[in-house]
């Protein structure tokens, strides 16, 4: 895709990232706000420096294209999702499971609302779909290793689904309805049902 050439004028009252690194960061994070504002279709070159206070040119320079700009900024928010939530390095304690994750929503609205935008796109453009799926397997894998943490048997496919079917509901509903205390109150019950699985509290 193109973008015209910004007037001087434009150029000259907008803060221009300068780190490779940091400013490569800060458009990602652009990127994922653009989204989650407005959608896939809302995000252009133009769109996304407006948003980080840049030149377009500037995020042409770091993605190149809108596609690579489009598979980092899933990258970047499914990690940062990852790390945010601790799901994957707790400390194998079913009372401990997702302690992170209510926090993770109130702090980071935009990131969970980008990859809810980019499943339904998915739907519309199969294209997303490899990249999406191999970055959503870290999710499934890090839900997996975490109650191999603290359940006595083998976890298998449809067990490790059916608990990151339930956290991501969650974050899905406290997206929209707010109600944290809710996604608490559940959040504690599925605890309790994971120490009935891993054979009472005693054990955990």
């Amino acid at each position: 895709m193109t973008d015209s050439v910004e007037p001087a004028g434009e150029r000259r009252g907008r803060k221009r990232v300068t780190n490779y690194g940091t400013g490569r960061t800060a458009l990602l994070e652009a990127a994922v706000r653009v989204v989650a504002k407005g959608g896939l279709r809302k995000l252009t070159y133009r769109a996304v420096a407006e948003e980080a206070g840049v030149t377009h040119g500037l995020v042409v320079h770091h993605f190149g294209s809108r596609d690579a700009l489009i598979e980092e900024a899933v990258t970047h928010a499914i990690r940062t999702s990852l790390k945010d939530s601790t799901l994957g390095i707790g400390n194998g304690r079913p009372a401990d499971f997702a302690t992170g994750l209510t926090r993770m929503v109130q702090s980071g609205p935009e990131l969970q609302a980008f990859q809810y935008e980019l499943l339904l796109e998915a739907r519309r453009r199969p294209e997303l779909l490899t990249h999406l799926r191999s970055l959503y397997e870290e999710y499934f894998e890090a839900t997996r290793s975490e109650l191999a943490r603290m359940l006595p048997g083998p976890v298998d496919r449809g067990l490790s689904r059916l608990v990151f079917a339930a956290l991501e509901g969650l974050v899905l509903h406290q997206l929209v309805f707010g109600e944290q205390d809710v996604t608490e109150e559940a959040l504690a019950e599925l605890r309790t049902l994971l120490e009935g699985l891993a054979g009472g509290p005693a054990s955990s």
